[in-house]
């Protein structure tokens, strides 16, 4: 796929929200609907990657439970790493 073809499939609209054009299995999709009793496509698909996205959250978490061994870190240390891992992934800061 070249970039064209993405530049026409994917649109971002004024209110943050993404308009695209993907091929989901059908039977996956009903699934999905099922599952999160969405009314409509786009209603599952959104709840499915909001829980995606909240599953993988908690799994960071998880990651560093029990590596506290000074008491929690104070909001300056937590901004502190959040602004490192921004650096590292976005190349810049947060702020």
């Amino acid at each position: 796929m070249d970039s064209k073809s993405v530049e026409l499939d994917s649109t971002i609209s004024n209110n943050g929200s993404m308009k695209t054009t993907i091929d989901i299995p059908e039977n996956e999709l009903k699934e999905a609907m099922r599952f999160t009793k969405a009314k409509t496509k786009r209603e599952a698909v959104v709840k499915a990657l909001e829980e995606f996205n909240r599953r993988h959250r908690m799994a960071e978490l998880v990651k560093y439970s029990g590596t506290f061994t000074d008491g929690f870190p104070t909001n300056d240390e937590i901004e502190a790493v959040d602004a490192m891992r921004s650096r590292r992934l976005h190349g810049r800061s947060r702020r």
